[in-house]
């Protein structure tokens, strides 16, 4: 076998009302937090009995609520500068994965060891941070697992911070927290997870290895039998959970076994159009498939029954591999997903610049189970106008 590592938060707690219950495991934390949200979160006021929770057990709670989708430098340096104003001891990162992923880059910078332009890339962290706990309020981004923080550069570039040391000490799953997201958010966020869990399987990366293969199918089952319950029904908590669950394991699949094309290709969608994470990947997933299907037919297939229990396989690996693809772009349409990049306000004439930025992304490419050239990037876009 193969050598590889793997490595994943050391601490998770999934549990109802675990967030409620917060104090319990903040011990690491210390006496001065900063929570770390977004402005919708904060209004809906979901991070409260969080904070009750630590007030109650004598620690002090600063929030930092401005954390917008697809997170700036600047973001990241004002949530940065309102830690090192308290002195901040801790940090917890509570909301989507932007909010998670400012969490990570603010318990780094806030001991003012590195600088946010030097440690752009894999592995270039010199220092260390502070204590982190990570709760995610969506089914989706995996984030609350990951070594991964993703920041919008300038006006429209994506760039990754990818260290062992962003992984948080403890992520609570409290599918409680779930239940109010909207079907739209949920749809999106869900495939999301799939994707994640699909590329982490079928990964050309160098530390592809059979616990993210396991995880990954366990992530596949878990949302492809939950996701339309929980965006049909969003009360079910019974789905949401296992919507989260399934998350977060997609997560720690990809965090080992890194994601691919679809990921570099809905990466310019969010910089550029600003189209949310979830739904760009939804967006470009069955064309990106099908210009893989050549290279890893017979590895979707094996995923295939797993998404869609009822799918035909009598027909071989290549025939099962298109029902599958044709499936997952069917399911979109079923979740009420946009399908087209005409409808996210994509035109003929943005082509171009979006294969252009797509193949900056090379971190990803690597990964992918066939080469992508520029062309090939353009013709997928094409293929999905």
């Amino acid at each position: 076998m193969t050598s590889f590592t793997f490595a994943t938060t050391p601490k998770l707690i999934f549990a109802e009302g675990a967030s409620q219950n917060i104090a319990e495991h903040s011990s690491i934390l210390g006496d001065q937090i900063l929570l770390i949200t977004d402005p919708g979160l904060f209004k809906l006021g979901l991070h409260k009995e969080a904070v009750n929770s630590l007030e109650k057990a004598g620690k002090k709670v600063s929030v930092f609520s401005e954390v917008e989708a697809d997170p700036s430098e600047a973001v990241v340096l004002a949530s940065t500068k309102a830690a090192t104003d308290i002195q901040a001891t801790g940090i917890i990162g509570f909301g989507g994965g932007s909010s998670m992923d400012v969490a990570k880059l603010v318990a780094l910078l806030a001991l003012g060891e590195e600088k946010l332009e030097d440690i752009y890339g894999i592995e270039m962290i010199k220092g260390t941070r502070l204590p982190l706990i990570q709760v995610p309020t969506t089914a989706g981004t995996g984030s609350e697992v990951t070594p991964i923080s993703i920041v919008t550069v300038g006006a429209e570039t994506k760039k990754g911070v990818v260290s062992s040391k962003l992984l948080p000490d403890i992520t609570i799953l409290d599918a409680a927290l779930t239940v109010g997201l909207p079907p739209a958010v949920t749809a999106a966020t869900g495939v999301d997870a799939m994707v994640h869990a699909i590329e982490a399987y079928t990964s050309r990366g160098a530390n592809n290895n059979p616990m993210s293969a396991s995880l990954a199918k366990e992530a596949l089952r878990l949302l492809g039998q939950n996701i339309t319950t929980a965006v049909k029904d969003g009360s079910n908590l019974k789905a949401r959970a296992n919507m989260l669950l399934g998350a977060c394991l997609a997560g720690q699949a990809f965090a080992n076994s890194p994601v691919a094309a679809v990921h570099a290709l809905a990466y310019p969608l969010g910089g550029i159009f600003h189209v949310p994470h979830g739904l760009s990947n939804a967006l470009v997933l069955p064309e990106v498939m099908q210009f893989n299907a050549g290279a890893c037919a017979s590895e979707y297939a094996e995923l295939a029954p797993i998404v869609f229990p009822d799918i035909d396989t009598s027909g071989g690996a290549q025939q099962t591999c298109q029902i599958f693809i044709e499936r997952l772009a069917k399911l979109n349409k079923d979740l009420g997903l946009e399908t087209t990049l005409r409808e996210v306000g994509v035109k003929e004439d943005d082509l171009d610049r979006l294969a252009d930025a797509a193949m900056e992304q090379t971190r990803l490419l690597v990964n992918n189970p066939k080469e992508v050239t520029r062309e090939d990037a353009f013709n997928i876009y094409r293929k999905t106008l």
